[in-house]
């Protein structure tokens, strides 16, 4: 099966993220790891504002995404109600 047939164009932004070229073990880290360094690449990401829409919009409950941590997108969540 080639890739093209299980993406959707709706997430074609994750191609230009950093994270894709990383690998997910620092944005999925095992409980109680620093997310640090994915905090750092997340940073420097162009498309970081896009990843975070996309988190919160599908209530991603896990992993770093867009710069944030779970708990801190839930804060987010939160305060923005």
């Amino acid at each position: 099966m080639h890739i093209e047939t299980i993406t959707s164009p709706d997430l074609a932004w994750q191609e230009g993220a950093l994270c894709a070229q990383t690998g997910a073990d620092f944005f999925f880290p095992e409980p109680g790891s620093s997310v640090r360094e994915a905090k750092r690449i997340c940073g420097m990401c162009p498309i970081r504002s896009a990843c975070l829409e996309f988190a919160l919009d599908n209530d991603e409950r896990f992993g770093v995404w867009g710069g944030l941590s779970e708990k801190e997108r839930l804060e987010l969540r939160r305060t923005s109600r």
